[in-house]
C-alpha cells in the first residue's frame, strides 16, 4: 500500500459516510470474521457486526472527523480517528474508534477489527 495516509483517509470518509446515511451498507465493509466491540460490547461475525449497527437507537447521526492516523501492520493498517458524532437532537459528542483493515484478495480491503467509544468522562 504505497500511500497508506490517502487510503486511510478515503476509507473512512467512505466508511463515516456510510454510517451516517444508511448503516445497513456497513456490512460489506467487515470482513466474515470480523470483530467490533462498541461501547464494551462486543459482537463477532460480519452480520452480528451489522446488526448491532442498525439496531443503535437514534435516527439520524452525523460525523466529522477531528484526527486520523495510521500505521503499517503485518497484516493491514491500523487507523485510528478521532471525532465527533451528533446523533438526532442531542449536544455532539467526541468519539475515538480503531479500525484494522485487511486485504482478504488481491486489492480487497475489509475491516478485520472494530472498537469504537464515546469520549464520555464519568465521576
Amino acid at each position: 500500500m504505497a500511500d497508506m495516509d490517502g487510503f486511510a483517509k478515503t476509507f473512512c470518509q467512505t466508511y463515516y459516510s456510510a454510517f451516517d446515511t444508511n448503516r445497513a451498507t456497513l456490512g460489506s465493509l467487515y470482513a466474515p470474521d470480523a470483530q467490533m466491540t462498541f461501547e464494551g460490547t462486543k459482537s463477532v461475525g460480519a452480520e452480528a457486526i451489522l446488526q448491532k449497527l442498525v439496531s443503535l437507537s437514534f435516527q439520524r447521526v452525523q460525523h466529522a472527523i477531528t484526527t486520523l492516523d495510521c500505521q503499517m501492520t503485518q497484516s493491514g493498517l491500523l487507523v485510528f480517528v478521532v471525532g465527533q458524532l451528533k446523533t438526532d437532537d442531542d449536544a455532539p459528542h467526541s468519539f475515538s474508534q480503531s479500525f484494522h483493515i485487511v486485504e482478504l484478495g488481491q486489492g480487497q480491503y475489509f475491516i478485520s477489527n472494530d472498537i469504537f467509544r464515546l469520549s464520555l468522562h464519568h465521576s
